[in-house]
């Protein structure tokens, strides 16, 4: 796994350098004008700016779809005809056949888990009926909970349109209820192999694009939902994003890797048009913010001074034309050699003392 991360700067790694009786940290420049050194001034000086600050890790990524998960046959049986990869499938249209019958695509949050006939009653019941109702064979069909003789008038309906015995009843093999539609990711069984119960057939997604990125155990807190993310795409173009959750390991086809590390599921602003035409086998990356501050005045960490005495704390050497004044101030994030700075008198345009490049 690829990584970076932004340079993170501590006051307590850097180089101290005594000049004209104050302490400075750091041995780097930083950008602005030259001071003339001697007389107390400092060697150069650094302009306080108002910016903003980030820290970010960056690791690499990949084009997928969202909600992976394997579909398993419910009965015994030889695939006759096998899933399409990268189809999408609809209600209504086949996932894959077994023993030359379609395994039907319905909507719906119930797993199929029984047979259904006439008498039954449930959640699952009303779900199969609302189907029906919306693939047309809905006529005469009371939609409730109850499998009447009216849902066994319309299941046949379907099952002869299907090229099925109409029996009117709904066997546990016979169809897989999903949310939505679905992307076939994957065909786990050939054409002529045996299968089920229980033997994976194929492995389906839900069509919203995400890219999946693995971080390490540390980076914990970068997992969060909702976490914002800048992902370059294989083309080179810059889309924005944000972490929907954690993939566990079963789902994401990685036991091993996902022991070492965390994978995240990002969805990507603009959905499918965001990666139209990109190449799905090529790798992306992915840029994780896991802080900003706005609008914040900051300096080079060269130009932090630690102060002497009792009081302690850190100061800026701020020079005004051919004198400096030593100003206390507060200091906050780091991100990229900057460091956030704040306090009474301090004011953007400021130069501020660094040590000599």
């Amino acid at each position: 796994m690829k990584r970076s991360t932004t340079a993170l700067l501590t006051l307590g790694t850097v180089t101290a350098v005594v000049a004209g009786g104050v302490l400075y940290l750091g041995s780097g420049g930083g950008a602005g004008a030259s001071g003339k050194g001697g007389d107390g001034l400092p060697p150069a000086t650094a302009t306080v700016q108002r910016t903003d600050l980030v820290r970010s890790t960056t690791v690499d990524g990949r084009l997928d779809f969202a909600q992976r998960r394997a579909v398993k046959a419910a009965v015994e049986g030889t695939v006759t005809v096998a899933a399409a990869e990268g189809e999408t499938v609809r209600r209504g249209e086949a996932l894959y056949e077994l023993n030359d019958k379609p395994v039907t695509l319905l909507y719906g949050p119930v797993p199929m888990f029984r047979e259904m006939k006439v008498g039954d009653r449930g959640s699952d019941v009303l779900q199969l009926e609302r189907n029906l109702r919306d693939l047309g064979y809905g006529f005469g069909l009371y939609v409730d909970t109850e499998y009447g003789k009216d849902t066994e008038a319309a299941v046949k309906r379907w099952q002869k349109h299907l090229n099925r015995a109409t029996t009117g009843r709904v066997g546990k093999g016979d169809v897989v209820f999903q949310p939505d539609r679905v992307k076939v990711v994957s065909a786990d069984a050939a054409l002529a192999d045996q299968v089920g119960p229980d033997g994976p057939v194929l492995t389906i997604a839900s069509t919203k694009p995400v890219v999946r990125a693995e971080l390490e155990q540390t980076d914990g807190a970068l997992t969060a939902r909702g976490t914002k993310v800048e992902v370059t795409l294989p083309s080179g173009r810059t889309v924005r994003g944000k972490v929907a959750g954690t993939v566990r390991p079963e789902e994401d086809g990685s036991a091993g890797a996902a022991q070492e590390g965390i994978t995240v599921e990002v969805v990507l602003d603009g959905g499918a048009r965001a990666v139209s035409g990109e190449d799905a086998r090529a790798a992306a990356s992915v840029t994780f913010v896991s802080e900003a501050r706005k609008g914040v005045l900051a300096v080079p960490v060269e130009a932090v001074v630690a102060l002497r005495g009792e009081n302690g704390g850190y100061g800026l050497q701020i020079v005004r034309g051919t004198s400096s004044t030593m100003v206390r101030v507060e200091t906050g994030m780091t991100a990229d050699g900057q460091i956030e700075v704040s306090g009474a008198g301090l004011r953007e345009g400021m130069k501020a003392g660094v040590a000599k490049p």
